[in-house]
């Protein structure tokens, strides 16, 4: 069964596993998911199931700040009788009859074993040059040396130009991002949160799109 759940990270620590061994994992907290909307082949052209996630405050007449709600988002959730949320994303994989609008879905949705793909937004790193962007090797840096830390050669002689695809320096990060087949370790029902193995894209307090892995379901 495919499953899927909107969520914030709040950031690493370590737990032991039943066998003694210490787990890094992911605290990932995930309440207040509400479906917003079903969308259908008849409707759409497609089955998605959206949800919203972390409630977005309410739109009030001469409201500028991207903080508040604007008529359109309160409108579209008004529908569910939730809140406007603040992050929003489609779930396509999920079977649309088995769920309502307005309706919550909490973390027990998974449980401890299951596998996940996690989407999330990378931390973004700046300008950065072609070594650390590209991971690209150094010339010598001892006396004499004319090339250090550069891009390296921008063409050959018979094109005569920058070959499109050019590894160069630019910006680094801030990408959306998937990591795939991480084991979730534990749920914790009470607390809204779920452990999940090693690390996840993003920064603290970021949003992640946590779903069932495609290439792996029960371990």
């Amino acid at each position: 069964m495919t499953k899927g759940i909107l969520g914030k990270k709040v950031g690493m620590t370590q737990v032991f596993g039943e066998n003694g061994e210490l787990i890094p994992v992911t605290v990932v907290e995930a309440a207040g998911n509400v479906v917003l909307q079903k969308k259908t082949e008849e409707t759409d052209g497609y089955n998605a199931v959206q949800i919203g996630f972390d409630d977005k405050r309410e739109y009030f007449e001469g409201a500028r700040s991207n903080k508040y709600a604007n008529k359109a988002e309160t409108g579209h959730a008004k529908a569910s009788g939730a809140a406007p949320k603040r992050f929003v994303r489609e779930f396509k994989n999920l079977s649309v009859d088995e769920f309502e609008i307005g309706q919550e879905v909490t973390v027990d949705t998974f449980e401890a074993g299951d596998f996940v793909d996690v989407t999330g937004t990378s931390k973004g790193k700046g300008f950065q040059g072609s070594i650390k962007r590209h991971n690209q090797s150094r010339g010598p840096m001892s006396h004499g040396s004319h090339y250090h830390r550069g891009p390296g050669s921008m063409g050959t002689m018979q094109d005569a130009h920058v070959i499109k695809g050019k590894k160069l320096p630019g910006r680094m990060g801030g990408d959306t991002t998937t990591l795939q087949n991480l084991e979730i370790v534990r749920v914790d029902a009470d607390k809204n949160v779920i452990l999940i193995k090693g690390n996840v894209p993003g920064a603290r307090k970021g949003y992640i799109k946590i779903a069932s892995a495609t290439k792996k379901s029960v371990k």
